[in-house]
């Protein structure tokens, strides 16, 4: 702004010369200017000088010709020594010795209870690096850059030391790859003011005691009780249940309410017991085969879940454990959805009373892809949580694999998390006290800053990667070492002792007691709340026990449509869209009016609107669903005009009514497993939620096939976790080639079984509009599959007309529609899912098969038995089926489905199949063979019956 106004002033720019040489003349003779000049110079004498006088100004020109002479003359030299200049130049050196251990001390610092390797040496670090010697040690320096003392000096001496203890102990930080100075300068406070060095009173270091005894004591009661079982240890990591204890008091201190934990089965037993407080008793009769068997699958002791509440300072603490497969870190993403859910339902935008927890282990942090994929979506708008406190059991190996060559490519096991800045603090697991001050550390700055940070507990596996493993037989080494390790406990126990902090009885009486708890099968967490209940508690009791077939009354009344998409239509005066986008507007209002039949983005469009107007809070995610990959959608509009990349848009479904449900819609980061966790995440913990993924394209959902297989597909049967999750999933062939046509739908149907989940393929718009309300107007949830079509988006075949919106339901199965057959004449129904509908009508018509008429199964799982035999009952003359398909044999659901229609046909009929051959890529990448694959399954249709015939 002052360059603007020094460049259009008359006093500035160009006139600026002009102006002073008036001046000048004007102090040297006031008659010499003109009057309007003068008077304006005589009112610059009545302002004060700078000095506060009231000298009148002298000429300017004498006094500048004066300086520059004397400059000539090198008469403004500063004499320096060069005394002088070596001072200034030790001191910018020992600066640069600062800044190393802040960089780089972390790999000096003394991480490995096992200490099987020498501290590396590291140049960087020693003064002499910086052309220091012992002689400067006792020199005095500027330490005004650093938080070891109040005094703006030190020696040499006492800032190596200074440095060593706080960045070289048993704590390694790792924060200057942090861009933000103000996060930067507050680890750096954090830190150094105290040396990285706690001082915990007696009691609370008693209390750190008791966490590590209960750890031990649980690992060794199980180990000699159930001798051979799996557990999966956490003895050498003990120092974790203590941090897990510190983090959960320090999150409600701080304002949190709820904590959802992810982790593996490392330490999940003791999580169990001695963090939420499950009964020993219950952890027991799981050992001992006891436990009720409820589920129809069930899942191993240390998968299970588990939730709690837990009395804290800042009040109750609500604690989810998650349930979690054996894919190790696959979980990751699945708490963060829960947690965002969670925030939702609060209205807590920061994540200040919802915190994330993610345990990993070393090889599988550093080792598995979702990791990356997880950390990538932590600061994007649609699934922030406000900061994941993530801690490593760094045990230093992966079942069988410790040697560093072949571990992982990177110094560290936690260097992922520096593509998102996340500051680590790496800590030697004998040093308990160490721990639990990085936890309190890592809970104020993630509190602080909303963002990741990682605590690296650096300790060790003292069994084999289960009890049933015998692990010297591949690291001879490393378990001699672990062998001689006294534990954890002992080695704080007995620094406490040392120390007068404990009497020398003291530690192992804690053992005796937890020992009698464990005998008695009482709590080991004190105190659990056994009656509090969160007003955000969600009761999935409605859901439970529903059966597919409850009806649902999804038909709007004629009114509500045309409301809903008079506001769905209607956008600001001064906006505008692109031309393209204006005319998707524009038939969408005529579609409202009933002038013209509505398509499929119309018929989606009134589902979320329904939905959200009914109080039903609607979440889209996937990669450009805003648009829509094929741009049928166009939820998100865009102002061609804006000037600003985030100003300009608008969202139609978030303008329905005052007292709407939110409408989120989100263009997702460009990955599949992590987004689909997150959202499965969300889907569990909301129920009254329409939350959906959809794929860019539905080849692509095989990326995420772990969280199909191990949470939608069976996370009922194992766990009894009910959830609704919807998937859009493109599909359809069109000749785009092997990975754009096909959403292996043969998958999800081998995957069916128990009702598991809903498997559709709608061909019309109402279709889309009935089984979108379907889902959460129905007291049913289940995942909900559905292979959508790309063509079919704008195929006017699959438009509906009005009146199908205002009336009926979603149609499980859709018979013949074609009046002009005659059902006594019918002698063979071509069976058919999906777009396949179109073609085959095409092809009836082009051979004038009237004997033939064309059932769409529209719910392929489970299959709709009543609704399908009511269709068949039609034809009292049917000999034969035709499956017809467009996916080669051994795809599609062609395995699947004959089953079901075998079960529905009378005594003599046949059974065939259409489709392209068996293949083992899900589409041809040649147009000409395409098109010639197609013409030949739509023949095979309506021709006599060939290959495998299934008789009944």
């Amino acid at each position: 702004m002052m360059q603007q106004f020094r460049s259009n002033s008359y006093l500035f720019g160009g006139n600026a010369p002009y102006v002073e040489e008036l001046y000048e003349a004007y102090l040297d003779n006031p008659g010499s200017v003109p009057d309007n000049w003068r008077a304006y110079f005589d009112a610059l004498q009545n302002v004060p000088a700078t000095d506060g006088t009231d000298h009148r100004d002298v000429a300017h020109a004498p006094v500048v010709e004066s300086f520059a002479q004397r400059a000539k003359a090198n008469a403004f030299m500063v004499k320096t020594s060069s005394a002088d200049l070596a001072v200034a130049r030790k001191q910018v050196h020992v600066q640069s010795l600062i800044a190393a251990y802040r960089f780089l001390g972390s790999r000096w610092a003394d991480l490995d209870p096992l200490k099987r390797q020498e501290r590396p040496k590291i140049p960087e670090l020693e003064p002499a690096f910086y052309d220091l010697s012992e002689s400067d040690m006792d020199i005095t320096f500027s330490a005004t850059n650093t938080y070891f003392t109040k005094a703006e000096h030190m020696t040499l001496r006492e800032i190596v030391q200074a440095l060593r203890e706080t960045y070289c102990g048993s704590i390694g930080a790792e924060f200057m790859h942090i861009t933000d100075p103000g996060e930067k300068r507050w680890w750096q406070e954090r830190l150094e003011s105290i040396r990285s060095k706690p001082t915990f009173s007696a009691e609370k270091k008693k209390h750190i005691l008791e966490r590590l005894t209960a750890a031990e004591g649980l690992e060794r009661f199980l180990h000699t009780k159930y001798v051979g079982q799996k557990r999966f240890s956490l003895e050498g990591g003990e120092s974790f249940i203590a941090s897990m204890d510190e983090l959960i008091q320090r999150a409600g201190e701080s304002g949190v309410q709820e904590i959802v934990i992810g982790m593996a089965h490392r330490g999940r037993l003791n999580v169990l017991v001695n963090t939420l407080g499950k009964q020993p008793k219950d952890l027991f009769s799981e050992f001992e085969h006891t436990a009720p068997e409820h589920l129809p699958a069930g899942d191993v002791k240390y998968h299970q879940g588990f939730s709690s509440d837990v009395s804290t300072a800042g009040g109750p603490v609500h604690l989810s454990l998650s349930f979690n497969p054996s894919h190790l870190e696959i979980v990751n993403p699945v708490i963060e959805g829960s947690v965002k859910a969670r925030m939702d339902r609060r209205g807590d935008t920061k994540g200040s009373q919802v915190l994330p927890v993610q345990v990993h282990g070393d090889a599988a942090f550093a080792g598995q892809g979702v990791v990356m994929e997880t950390l990538a979506l932590a600061q994007t708008r649609g699934y922030y949580t406000g900061g994941t406190v993530h801690i490593v059991i760094n045990n230093q190996i992966g079942f069988t694999t410790s040697d560093p060559r072949d571990t992982r490519s990177t110094l560290y096991c936690s260097d992922v998390v520096k593509m998102i800045e996340a500051p680590v603090l790496h800590v030697n697991g004998d040093d308990p006290e160490a721990v639990v001050l990085c936890t309190q550390l890592a809970m104020d700055y993630r509190q602080q800053f909303n963002k990741d940070v990682v605590v690296d507990i650096v300790c060790f596996r003292k069994l084999g990667h289960n009890e049933q493993d015998t692990p010297a037989m591949t690291q001879p080494l490393m378990y001699k070492k672990i062998g001689q390790h006294p534990g954890t406990r002992k080695v704080y126990g007995d620094r406490l002792v040392a120390g007068g902090s404990m009497p020398a009885d003291g530690p192992d009486q804690l053992v005796k007691e937890y020992r009698a708890a464990m005998e008695a099968g009482k709590h080991t967490v004190d105190p659990v709340l056994t009656n509090f209940k969160s007003k955000y508690a969600v009761d999935w009791t409605p859901f439970l026990n529903k059966k597919w077939t409850d009806s649902a009354d999804t038909a709007l009344p004629l009114a509500e449509f045309r409301r809903l998409a008079e506001r769905i239509t209607t956008i600001p005066a001064n906006f505008k869209p692109h031309p393209l986008v204006q005319k998707v507007i524009d038939d969408r209002a005529a579609m409202g009016r009933g002038e013209i039949n509505v398509d499929w983005g119309m018929g989606e469009h009134m589902a979320f609107a329904s939905l959200v107007a009914s109080g039903y809070p609607v979440r889209l995610s996937g990669e450009d669903c805003g648009r829509g990959t094929f741009t049928h959608r166009h939820a998100v509009l865009h102002d061609q005009n804006r000037e600003k990349f985030d100003e300009g848009t608008f969202v139609p479904l978030q303008h329905i009514g005052e007292n709407q449900a939110p409408f989120v819609v989100i263009d997702s980061i460009l990955s599949e497993e992590a987004v689909l966790g997150f959202e499965y995440g969300y889907a569990g913990s909301d129920p009254n939620s329409l939350v959906i993924w959809e794929a860019q394209f539905g080849d692509f959902v095989n990326g995420a096939q772990v969280v199909i297989d191990q949470f939608i597909a069976s996370g009922e049967v194992k766990w009894g976790r009910a959830n609704g999750l919807t998937l859009m999933l493109p599909h359809g062939y069109e000749g785009q080639g092997p990975e754009h046509s096909s959403a292996r739908l043969e998958r999800f149907m081998q995957l069916a079984a128990d009702n598991n989940m809903q498997i559709v393929q709608p061909t019309s718009a109402s279709q889309i509009f009935h089984v979108l309300r379907r889902q959460m107007v129905r007291q049913f949830r289940k995942p909900l599959v559905l292979m959508t079509p790309k063509s079919l988006l704008r195929n006017k075949d699959a438009t509906s007309p009005l009146n199908e919106f205002t009336r009926g339901e979603f149609r499980t199965v859709i018979g013949e529609v074609d009046e002009s057959i005659d059902n006594s004449k019918v002698k063979r129904v071509v069976c058919c899912s999906g777009k396949v509908y179109y073609d085959l009508v095409k092809k009836r018509a082009e051979k004038k098969a009237t004997d033939t008429a064309i059932i769409r199964v529209e719910q392929l799982y489970p299959f709709p038995h009543k609704a399908f035999a009511a269709e068949l009952k039609k034809y009292p003359n049917l000999a034969e089926f035709v499956w017809c398909q467009d996916e080669p044999q051994n795809q599609g659901a062609w395995f699947f489905v004959q089953h079901y229609i075998h079960e529905n046909m009378a005594d003599g009929q046949k059974l065939g199949y259409a489709g392209r051959p068996a293949s083992a890529s899900p589409a041809v990448g040649y147009a000409h063979l395409h098109q010639d694959q197609q013409k030949a399954l739509l023949d095979q249709a309506f021709a006599k019956l060939k290959g495998f015939v299934l008789n009944k």
